[in-house]
């Protein structure tokens, strides 16, 4: 993937080496194995406090270093995140970027006490992307996932769109949605799709990423691909494996490996957000 000549937009704020807090669990056990199974990839916005402070107390407010890192690690989340505003804009009226957050193990956020077990995730109270960038080494050398820079770029485009839910009112649509169903299973089917449409909107983001760059970041070839192995490799019913349990898909609260697969093809294939109707299914 090509993103080093990419814009730097500077929406960073920096705050590895604060300290952060103690991680919860060791290794990638069954705790931590749960925890990604719920997090990866985004937060459930009707229960994200209440599950956050599980893995934590709500900490201190903290403030990181502001602007672009010179590190590679943060000028990639830089460079990727500022690519993926660019796109936004030109395809949501009032697109307002959010603020990516690099900590450490553990930081205080608007949802309760982050961590790193739960992976990147978004937090709609604050509206911040929250990324621990050692979660890379787990989710590629624990999970199966891809080590290619579009994979973990895909990570971050799929919290981006839970910002464009929050933008666009389905974060809160879903919420109440929930609120209204008639039992968990169906609560999940609609969790699964505001996070299935957040992958297809990591998919339309690739699409576009060389269009709004002159080329400076884009996809080369293999790239969908090693975007597509991370995907199933977090999938509900792949994680379910990984426990030791059989899979249950009324348990499933981001979709199974092959949809996730599917949904980001599609938002890749399609390069439009109208073609990201995770929910059509649900109606009626």
């Amino acid at each position: 993937m090509r993103w080093q000549g990419g814009r730097r937009g500077g929406n960073i704020e920096d705050r590895r080496g604060m300290g952060g807090g103690a991680i919860a669990g060791g290794g990638i056990g069954a705790l931590v194995l749960a925890a990604i199974g719920y997090f990866v990839f985004g937060i459930d916005p009707s229960t994200t406090t209440q599950l956050a402070s599980q893995f934590g107390g709500v900490g201190a407010s903290e403030q990181g270093k502001e602007g672009s890192p010179t590190d590679q690690a943060g000028a990639f989340v830089d460079v990727i995140g500022s690519n993926i505003d660019d796109v936004w804009k030109t395809r949501l009226q009032g697109y307002q970027p959010p603020t990516v957050t690099l900590y450490e193990q553990g930081t205080s956020t608007g949802c309760g006490f982050g961590q790193a077990a739960m992976g990147p995730f978004y937090c709609p109270t604050d509206r911040k992307v929250y990324l621990d960038l050692s979660f890379w080494q787990q989710l590629e050398t624990q999970l199966g996932a891809s080590s290619a820079d579009f994979a973990r770029a895909y990570v971050i485009a799929h919290e981006y769109g839970h910002h464009v839910q929050t933008l666009t009112g389905a974060s809160q649509q879903v919420q109440d949605a929930q609120q209204r169903a008639s039992g968990q299973a169906e609560a999940n089917r609609y969790s699964v799709a505001l996070e299935l449409q957040a992958d297809c909107y990591a998919g339309v983001w690739a699409a576009n990423a060389a269009a709004v760059s002159n080329g400076e970041v884009a996809l080369d070839a293999g790239d969908l691909e090693a975007g597509m192995q991370t995907a199933s490799a977090i999938g509900d019913d792949t994680l379910q494996r990984r426990q030791g349990g059989r899979v249950q898909p009324d348990g499933f609260t981001h979709g199974s490996s092959a949809q996730r697969v599917e949904w980001l093809r599609r938002g890749y294939e399609s390069g439009d957000p109208a073609a990201c109707d995770t929910f059509g299914s649900l109606q009626g």
